[in-house]
C-alpha cells in the first residue's frame, strides 16, 4: 500500500514555464518574453526582476520552440558512421569529444552524438536533424575519399566543420586539396609529414622491408598515409615491393590478422607502422605468440599514442599527439562560423614521434 505523500514524492518535477515566471515577478507573459529574448519592450528593472525570477525557478529555453522560432538550437551534431565493435577500445574518439566538449560547455552548447552503421544512414540522419532543426551545425569526422556528405550539408544550409582533412584525394601532400577549396570548413592534421617522422626514424635505424597496416579504405586519411608511405619511401630509394600498405577495419581482431599474414610472408618486415594504438598492441601479441622478440627482430610503431602504448612491454614508440586540442579546434572553428566568422582551413599541431622500446636497429 502507498504511504501518504509517497504518490506525490513519486511525481515528476513540473517545469517551471513562462507564466510561472510571469505570476512571480507580477508582470504579463509577454513582458517576460520580451526579457528573456532580450528585446525592446520593457524597462531594464523590468528585464532584470524577470531574469532574477527565471533563475530561481530554474527555467531552461525549450530548444524545440527556440528552434522553430528561428533561434538557435543550442546544440552541435557529430555522427559516427563505424561499427561500435572498432570503437570500444580506440582511446582517440574519446579523447576528440573530451575536447569539443570542453568548447561547447564554456558556451552552453550541447552535442547530439550518434553512431550509426554506414554513411547513408549518416546523411539521412543530417536530413532529420535540418528537418527538425535539432542541431545548429555539424562536426564531420572520416572524410571520404568519395563523400556525398559535404555537398549534401552545402545544399541544406546546414553549416559544417570537417575533422581530419577535405573529403576527396588531395594533389599535394603538403597541404590539403590546394588546387581546389574544400566544400567545408576543415580541421586537418599534416599525415605527410607525421609519415615522414615514421620513415625517417626507421630509415635511420636500418629498416628497409616495413609494412604499414592501415585503417579503413576510402577514408581520406588513409588513401593520404598510404600515398605519403610510397612517396616518403621511394625518396629513400625503397620499392614497393619493400614498403607497402596494407587496409583493415582499425579493430585488433582486424590488426591481429593482418600481422600474421603479414608475418607469414616469405620475407617479412622487420618493421610494421600501425594506424592505431589497439592495432600495435594486438600486432605486439602475435609477435610475442610467435616467439619474434620486439625490437630485436621486429620494430613496432603506433600511429596514436595513448595509455595501452606506454603500458605494454616493451613500450611502444608512438606519434604523440593533441587529439583533445584537435578537438578544440574543430568545435571553435565551427562555433566561429555560426558566429558569423568566415569558414577557414585550419592546420592542427604536427604530432612527434615518441622513440620507445618497441623500435632498435635491424637485426
Amino acid at each position: 500500500m502507498t504511504a501518504p505523500g509517497e504518490a506525490a514524492r513519486r511525481r515528476p518535477a513540473r517545469r517551471p514555464t513562462i507564466k510561472d515566471i510571469a505570476r512571480r515577478a507580477g508582470v504579463s507573459e509577454s513582458a517576460v518574453s520580451f526579457a528573456l529574448n532580450d528585446r525592446p519592450g520593457v524597462s531594464d528593472d523590468t528585464r532584470a526582476r524577470v531574469r532574477r525570477v527565471a533563475e530561481e525557478l530554474g527555467w531552461q529555453a525549450n530548444s524545440a520552440a527556440r528552434a522553430l522560432s528561428g533561434e538557435r538550437a543550442g546544440a552541435l551534431g557529430l555522427v559516427l558512421a563505424r561499427h561500435a565493435r572498432t570503437l570500444g577500445v580506440e582511446s582517440f574518439f574519446l579523447q576528440l569529444v573530451s575536447g569539443i566538449q570542453e568548447v561547447l560547455s564554456a558556451r552552453k552548447v550541447a552535442l547530439l552524438f550518434q553512431v550509426v552503421e554506414d554513411l547513408d544512414t549518416e546523411c539521412a540522419l543530417y536530413r532529420r536533424w535540418w528537418a527538425e532543426r535539432r542541431v545548429d551545425g555539424v562536426l564531420v569526422v572520416d572524410p571520404r575519399t568519395e563523400d556525398p556528405r559535404p555537398e549534401l550539408l552545402a545544399t541544406l544550409g546546414l553549416p559544417a566543420v570537417a575533422i581530419g582533412g577535405p573529403a576527396g584525394p588531395a594533389p599535394s601532400d603538403q597541404e590539403p586539396d590546394a588546387a581546389r577549396p574544400p566544400l567545408l570548413p576543415t580541421v586537418w592534421a599534416d599525415d605527410a609529414r607525421a609519415m615522414a617522422r615514421v620513415l625517417d626514424h626507421l630509415h635511420g635505424l636500418g629498416h628497409r622491408r616495413i609494412v604499414h597496416v592501415a585503417g579503413l579504405p576510402g577514408l581520406a586519411h588513409t588513401a593520404r598515409r598510404i600515398r605519403s608511405l610510397r612517396t616518403e619511401a621511394a625518396l629513400r630509394g625503397l620499392t614497393e615491393r619493400q614498403v607497402r600498405s596494407v587496409t583493415t577495419d582499425y579493430s585488433d581482431a582486424e590488426g591481429a590478422e593482418a600481422t600474421r599474414r603479414i608475418l607469414d610472408d616469405a620475407r617479412p618486415p622487420t618493421a610494421i607502422i600501425y594506424d592505431n594504438d589497439v592495432m600495435a598492441v594486438a600486432g605486439a601479441s602475435v609477435a610475442a605468440e610467435r616467439g619474434i622478440p620486439v625490437p630485436a627482430a621486429l620494430s613496432i610503431v603506433a600511429w596514436d599514442d595513448s595509455a595501452l602504448c606506454r603500458v605494454t612491454h616493451p613500450r611502444l614508440t608512438a606519434l604523440v599527439r593533441d587529439t583533445p586540442g584537435f578537438g578544440r579546434l574543430a568545435a571553435q572553428e565551427l562555433l566561429t562560423v555560426l558566429d558569423g566568422g568566415p569558414p577557414r582551413t585550419v592546420q592542427g599541431e604536427l604530432p612527434h614521434l615518441e622513440a620507445r622500446e618497441s623500435t632498435g636497429p635491424c637485426g
